[in-house]
């Protein structure tokens, strides 16, 4: 077994690596260690651990009793699960006929994808917006309308990476295996559930896991079609925090540590089929 020999520009390389790994984690740690401090503690010694006498649960009890943490979550959950899915059906099923279908305008409907990418949210929020209200869907006091209202924007706005990247993948698919399952009888919707989507499994992971992400963290989509309390999610609620509690920076290290951390255990377990996803779609592509 051969031994890998460490040059200088390699020793420089994992030198950057590491700081910008410390320089990136231990602010996410020193708010979640300041979490566990009462708030009259935390200006005073804001680097110690929270041992002792500074060690507390009174943030996270007093996030939960004056937030409505549980019904965040679920409101959150649910956006963001609906557009994973939503965005895995409808990229896929784009992706396999833009690849796979010869028909007029198909390089024009590719490139119009693409273009999709250059539009950011802020630039389309007001369009929607209107059009949305039009419909009556915004901030109504129907729970699943106002849920609508956010998810469909959401959804649009990742459709183009989504279909870029499936699209890569699938190009690399040998098509001997989907002529193989059409002269078995398959039509193409079976063949597209039954030989593309078992094949490009990493790729779709990598398409469901930023989709859910992005829907999480997208506060400004959010701010614009979510204004009744019960429907508020939980990036939503912690904007809000600021202003209905002051300056207190216990609860509000308590409630960001409630948000950032289960984003960053779902990436930290998932993370494989993301790179994998990732560098699959771009060699094949």
């Amino acid at each position: 077994m051969k031994k890998r020999k460490f040059s200088v520009s390699m020793s420089a390389v994992y030198f950057c690596l590491v700081f910008w790994a410390i320089t990136t984690i231990y602010p996410i740690l020193w708010v979640v260690q300041n979490s566990f401090k009462a708030k009259n503690k935390i200006l005073e010694n804001s680097f110690a651990l929270p041992v002792g006498d500074l060690f507390t649960f009174a943030n996270y009890r007093k996030a939960f009793e004056n937030l409505n943490i549980f019904n965040a979550y679920k409101n959150s959950i649910f956006i963001s699960s609906m557009v994973c899915v939503i965005v895995i059906l409808l990229a896929g099923l784009a992706s396999f006929a833009l690849v796979r279908y010869h028909f007029k305008l198909r390089d024009t409907l590719y490139m119009l994808v693409v273009a999709g990418m250059m539009f950011p949210a802020f630039a389309t929020v007001i369009p929607v917006l209107t059009m949305e209200t039009s419909w009556g869907i915004v901030n109504t006091k129907n729970w699943w309308l106002s849920m609508l209202s956010v998810i469909l924007p959401q959804v649009a706005g990742n459709l183009s990476f989504a279909i870029i990247v499936l699209s890569g993948y699938i190009r690399g698919l040998p098509i001997e295996l989907e002529e193989s399952a059409f002269l078995e009888g398959c039509g193409p919707v079976q063949i597209f559930f039954k030989v593309i989507v078992p094949l490009t499994k990493p790729s779709f992971a990598t398409v469901a896991i930023f989709s859910f992400l992005w829907s999480y963290n997208d506060l400004f989509t959010q701010m614009f079609f979510l204004g009744r309390p019960e429907a508020r999610p939980i990036t939503r609620l912690l904007n809000e925090l600021t202003s209905n509690e002051g300056t207190d920076y216990g609860l509000m290290a308590a409630a960001v540590s409630l948000v950032v951390v289960p984003v960053m255990v779902v990436y930290i377990f998932l993370q494989k089929y993301i790179i994998k996803g990732m560098t699959a779609g771009a060699v094949k592509g």
